[in-house]
């Protein structure tokens, strides 16, 4: 897939949220406006719609904290109402299948169901299953197409203060997107979403870190070397070390990997002036990023945080808006 053919696809039909493909530029477009109209300072500040005979249901079967409470306070703010499914505590201990269990959750007439699981291509499959909307909160090594919306939308409040002035896209930026990428789904999401606003992204990792192909990537280069990449690095993107993949990929050697990846205090400093800094969360200090480093005033990492009430509210709207006006025109 190239720039060019994510541009020319169709606009987003708000009818689920499985992939950054699914949403193409014009559709990111209206996600990150919105979300500046809800975090937007009075009197410009939006009123979030009242969806208040609606109800999202949350079902995770991974561990998160981000993710899942930022969905339900999201939720939340929109008036609509929350439903928490805990796998560790639900039928899926006695044996139901993913299939029954999602068919049981849609049954009780929820609006939008928000996934999180660990094969990739679960949330395409729900999305064939039920009836409810399905947003994609993390499926196995595919995509957390969220994740990189929050992303942009925190990349473009911070260009916007250093500029002086909210930029349309983001043509020219170069980033670096560094660590295990190969196992990563924030990883891919980031690099469809950062090219198709124009942004130059090359990947840095250790070969057993990077996937077994990148053809297809909308990507400029890939490295092994951050030492040579990170002087003309204007974002570096820093993946958390997945401790439980690195026997599996050689690299058990934490040292090693800091010294030769790690976002240390020395690296930093020689990124160029205005340079940023993101990390998806969980942080593993001293590993992939140095405390000073997460902590520095050019780290956008709690900003990240906080930004994923607003974008998840922002998709939770596009998408229960579009549900409610299907539903009416439907009886009209």
């Amino acid at each position: 897939m190239t720039k060019t053919d994510v541009v020319a696809m169709p606009r987003w039909d708000r009818r689920n949220l499985l992939s950054i493909e699914d949403l193409r530029p014009e559709g990111i477009r209206d996600v990150l406006d919105l979300a500046d109209r809800l975090q937007g300072e009075p009197p410009t500040r939006a009123t979030p719609e009242d969806f208040h005979h609606a109800t999202v249901a949350t079902v995770f079967f991974e561990n998160s904290t981000r993710t899942r409470l930022s969905f339900e306070l999201a939720a939340q703010q929109l008036s609509a109402k929350v439903l928490n499914f805990n796998a560790d505590s639900s039928s899926v201990k006695k044996g139901e299948s993913l299939r029954d269990t999602l068919s049981t959750i849609d049954a009780f007439g929820v609006d939008v169901i928000v996934i999180r699981h660990a094969s990739s291509g679960v949330a395409v499959q729900a999305s064939r299953w039920v009836n409810a909307a399905i947003i994609n909160a993390g499926d196995g090594q595919h995509e957390h197409p969220t994740q990189a919306l929050l992303d942009l939308f925190t990349l473009r409040q911070a260009l916007g203060t250093q500029r002086g002035v909210m930029p349309e896209d983001l043509t020219g930026l170069r980033v670096a997107i560094v660590g295990d990428i190969r196992h990563s789904r924030v990883a891919r999401s980031e690099v469809l979403a950062l090219s198709a606003m124009g942004a130059h992204v090359t990947l840095v990792a250790p070969s057993p870190l990077l996937p077994t192909s990148v053809e297809g990537w909308p990507i400029e280069a890939v490295s092994s070397d951050l030492d040579h990449v990170i002087a003309n690095t204007d974002l570096c993107y820093v993946l958390r070390i997945q401790h439980e993949r690195m026997v599996e990929a050689r690299l058990d050697d934490l040292d090693a990997y800091r010294h030769r990846f790690g976002l240390t205090l020395e690296r930093a400093a020689r990124l160029p002036e205005g340079a940023l800094i993101m990390h998806p969360g969980p942080i593993n200090r001293g590993v992939e990023i140095d405390s000073l480093v997460a902590d520095a005033p050019n780290s956008l990492i709690l900003a990240q945080v906080r930004n994923g009430v607003t974008i998840r509210a922002a998709v939770l709207s596009l998408l229960l808006g579009a549900r409610r006006d299907e539903i009416q025109g439907a009886v009209k």
